[in-house]
């Protein structure tokens, strides 16, 4: 087993940045031992509910519960998987139609490895993590959104 790792926030104000993204993919090129990356990005779809057309989402959440979610998770997965190293970010506040509202990236020493541990960890904060999100709509109108 795996040292467990410090508890810290997975929340960005705001979209996720394709320069973020870059950054914390990039600083994992000098790790020899891994030998395989895998990524996951959550995009906020333009959705027709209705006739009406989503433009973005409003994410809120119980955040000291979100985050030990999020670690529980996190922990779950190090000792599930040979993982070298894992992030995952999620959004809080309003991203728009396009933009990255999730962002979670796994590397291993095997490929296998890094496609059945990111499924494992996506379906898990879709089932389990308290984030909700308001879809806002071109109108200016609202709903709250449902998983999907």
């Amino acid at each position: 087993m795996k040292d467990k790792k410090p508890m810290k926030s997975v929340f960005k104000e705001g979209a996720i940045t394709s320069e973020f993204i870059g950054n914390s993919i990039y600083k994992h090129q000098t790790k020899t031992s891994i030998g395989a990356h895998n990524i996951f990005l959550g995009q906020v779809r333009a959705d027709d509910i209705d006739g009406k057309i989503v433009s973005a989402i409003e994410y809120t959440a119980y955040e000291d519960m979100a985050n030990q979610k999020f670690h529980e998770i996190r922990e779950s997965a190090f000792e599930k998987f040979d993982l070298t190293c894992m992030h995952i970010y999620h959004s809080l506040g309003t991203v728009k139609a396009g933009e990255i509202c999730l962002f979670v990236f796994v590397s291993s020493p095997r490929r296998k490895v890094v496609f059945e541990a990111l499924e494992y960890i996506v379906e898990a904060i879709k089932a389990d993590v308290p984030v909700f999100g308001k879809e806002i709509f071109e109108d200016e109108s609202h709903q709250w959104k449902v998983n999907s």
